[in-house]
């Protein structure tokens, strides 16, 4: 089988195989911390602790960007979530401040200043979730026989260090992935972290039809629109719009002749340039009409009430319209059209019938213009999927893998892993992942 034949390949690289070994045992070694639960707290004592992230909610959510640790209050409890928000403040920080602006322009070192700068903001982020985190968890459903000490003091002190250091050891061991295994790491930790609660989800929705209504049939369509949600999800990641660019010929002198055409290639544009980020963005809001719940106001306490329910209308009516205005901002920050232009206008590339500068930055702006709408609407759509197939009786917990940021970000660390193992297989005249056939041969 062609199948095996891959894995065959992919084994036969003695790079690509430490590479693959080394990413595998790191993510274990992040699982298993997962379960690690804090020392102060016994985890026998936590199973009404963990109802409460079952079934939905933002809750939910959280914890299944963690793996579970989040309700197992474990060590990697605060995940890698600091990390990726202090990522989000220092990208968007790099276009108001001019020190970030330096930075961004001086290659490798400059982008290594940026990531110590992240580094640094993500310990500040967790100073301040670590404490909130030991603090709620008595709200939450900790019990206080759970507690093997009686010093809430030593428990705040004990309990930021610990979580403090395991955010910074996941953070670790996201850039070893990254350096020495495949893919991107940080996002392998949160893809192996909503991989993980997967079976539990599935095997829960599986007894509930099984035992109550709909039997096998019905269960058999739910996975079948699962598969396609997947595949749409591919295809918003991989679409792009391919603008035709010529190139003029260079003489052996090292310029350019006049009225010869050179090479012809594309500029890709992706339909959804953003990614997952409008999703992260417009999710950060939606906590803030919750938080208005602890105002005393009857106004307050209805609003969220309404917005409490990550399956209701309004909720998923407001999520969806953030969603295409945040898909819109942050297009327009992260692709620098203007910069394209000029890049293309200094190789001696241009658009046909366009002129090279500020005509081609104005046409590759209104273009995606054009493309981010319906990328836009389209994720916005993926995001609400799971609130329809909720409607169909659905369990919340499974309902959640249907769409949203966990859905993206499983779908775009697969390709994202899988073409970084292609370019291996095609470097070594191996036929890559995504295409089949015969083993390449090498070139004399």
């Amino acid at each position: 089988m062609k199948v095996i034949e891959t894995i065959k390949n992919i084994w036969k690289i003695e790079e690509l195989k430490d590479r693959i070994i080394m990413t595998f045992s790191l993510l274990l070694v992040y699982r298993f911390g997962a379960q690690v639960v804090l020392p102060f707290i016994d985890s026998t004592q936590l199973a009404g602790f963990a109802s409460n992230f079952e079934g939905g909610g933002i809750g939910s959510i959280l914890n299944a960007f963690t793996g579970g640790a989040f309700a197992n209050a474990s060590v990697f409890a605060l995940g890698i979530m600091p990390y990726i928000s202090a990522s989000i403040v220092v990208q968007l920080m790099g276009i108001a401040v001019p020190y970030l602006q330096k930075l961004q322009k001086e290659g490798e070192s400059g982008r290594r200043k940026i990531n110590q700068i992240t580094r640094w903001l993500t310990i500040g982020i967790c100073l301040i979730q670590a404490p909130s985190y030991l603090l709620s968890l008595g709200t939450l459903g900790v019990p206080p026989e759970a507690y093997l000490i009686d010093n809430q003091t030593l428990i705040l002190v004990v309990g930021t260090i610990i979580l403090v250091t395991g955010c910074v050891f996941a953070m670790w061991l996201g850039e070893k992935i990254t350096d020495k295994g495949i893919g991107n790491g940080i996002s392998l930790l949160i893809m192996v972290g909503i991989i993980a609660t997967l079976p539990q989800a599935f095997a829960q929705e599986f007894v509930s039809r099984i035992d109550g209504v709909g039997g096998p049939f019905v269960m058999i369509i739910e996975v079948v629109i699962w598969l396609l949600v997947i595949l749409a999800c591919i295809m918003l990641v991989m679409a792009v719009r391919k603008i035709p660019v010529q190139y003029a010929r260079r003489t052996a002198s090292g310029g350019y002749e006049k009225n010869v055409f050179g090479s012809r290639q594309f500029l890709p544009l992706k339909l959804n340039a953003s990614g997952v980020m409008p999703i992260i963005f417009a999710q950060a809001l939606m906590f803030v009409p919750q938080a208005l719940g602890t105002l005393d106001s009857d106004w307050a306490v209805s609003v969220a009430t309404a917005f409490s329910d990550i399956f209701g209308f309004w909720y998923n009516l407001v999520f969806a319209l953030l969603i295409i205005v945040f898909t819109y901002f942050y297009t327009a920050i992260t692709v620098p059209t203007n910069k394209m232009a000029d890049d293309l206008k200094r190789n001696g590339g241009f658009i046909p019938g366009i002129r090279p500068g500020t005509e081609t930055s104005e046409y590759l702006d209104r273009i995606m213009s054009q493309i981010t709408l319906p990328g836009s609407i389209f994720l916005a759509l993926v995001a609400i999927v799971p609130a329809f197939v909720s409607l169909m009786g659905v369990t919340q917990s499974w309902a959640l893998f249907y769409g949203g940021t966990s859905m993206l970000i499983m779908v775009g660390v697969a390709i994202d892993t899988m073409q970084q193992i292609n370019s291996y297989l095609l470097n070594r005249h191996y036929d890559g992942l995504i295409k089949t056939g015969k083993n390449r041969k090498a070139v004399a």
